[in-house]
């Protein structure tokens, strides 16, 4: 598969890990409608690419992403004014979509692993695209901070929805109201990220963690565990896991992944998983409407 080429990203595959790096280190990788579409589409590639088993965003030079590019001043945020047409095309009626959402969505949409390495800075669009990101290991020199409240917005991304189910409520409430920069260790402390390294050693540590995904995981089944867990936080009664789980289990149990899975454990070798993501991948999503395990 050709590898894409982008204008504010580097993309890179290697040993089955892509990683996608924030590429505007002048400008501290601020976010623009550029970025956006181009993280959309960064994702599109990793999710068609069978050769892609997990995947690592960090950011070029000092800071992981500063926020929004802010230089249209006052009219920054006023995008009926501004009148891009990348978000013109995102137009529902009167209401434009909100850029930073269509990015998480799509991060959470994700068929692989996503594990964010913050190298550095990360304030507003910075933080909150961070957070569908499955695991985030940051650097001891990253900085964090929701600051929308003091640039006279409210929360984006659709943080809303994942802050508070990653710190809890108080937590998530705190930081937005006060819209203070914090350091990696109130990050850490708080559980927003799960280990601080020192800046040299960020990026290997990524890739420890993708290695010991990759070597020993089926590619189908780290897909679908990553949908039915992020799912899962929205249900509102176990049942709903249940039907999933039950589906997943009778698909994957007759692939020949599981035939595998058994095997090389009991033949005490490394696993070969046969199944793709791309071709293998079943739907466990029926209509809950539907009597069947009532």
């Amino acid at each position: 598969m050709a590898t894409p080429t982008f204008e504010t990203l580097k993309y890179e595959v290697e040993d089955g890990i892509a990683t996608i790096t924030l590429n505007r280190p002048e400008k501290m990788n601020a976010f623009t409608a550029q970025m956006m579409l181009e993280l959309i589409a960064a994702f599109d590639a990793t999710d068609a690419d069978d050769a892609v088993k997990a995947v690592i965003v960090t950011g070029a030079g000092r800071a992981f992403c500063a926020g929004a590019d802010l230089s249209a001043g006052g009219q920054t945020f006023n995008y009926a004014e501004r009148g891009e047409a990348a978000r013109d095309e995102a137009k529902v009626g009167e209401i434009y979509r909100d850029g930073g959402g269509r990015v998480t969505l799509r991060i959470f949409d994700s068929l692989k692993p996503v594990i964010g390495a913050i190298n550095g800075a990360a304030v507003g669009i910075g933080v909150t695209m961070q957070l569908p990101m499955d695991i985030r290991i940051a650097s001891t020199a990253a900085r964090f901070g929701f600051v929308f409240a003091r640039r006279g917005i409210t929360p984006e991304a659709c943080s809303s929805w994942f802050l508070p189910r990653l710190v809890g409520i108080s937590t998530a409430l705190e930081w937005s109201y006060s819209g203070r920069v914090f350091p990696a260790a109130e990050a850490h402390e708080r559980g927003l990220v799960r280990s601080l390294h020192e800046p040299e050693d960020l990026l290997p540590a990524a890739r420890a963690i993708a290695r010991e995904i990759i070597d020993n995981t089926a590619p189908v089944s780290i897909a679908l565990t990553r949908q039915m867990m992020w799912r899962m936080l929205g249900a509102d009664h176990p049942m709903v896991a249940h039907r999933a789980d039950s589906r997943a289990i009778q698909f994957r149990g007759r692939a020949e992944d599981a035939k595998e899975g058994v095997t090389s454990f009991l033949e005490k070798r490394q696993p070969h998983y046969p199944n793709t993501v791309s071709a293998d991948l079943p739907d466990i999503w029926p209509d809950w409407t539907q009597p069947e395990f009532k």
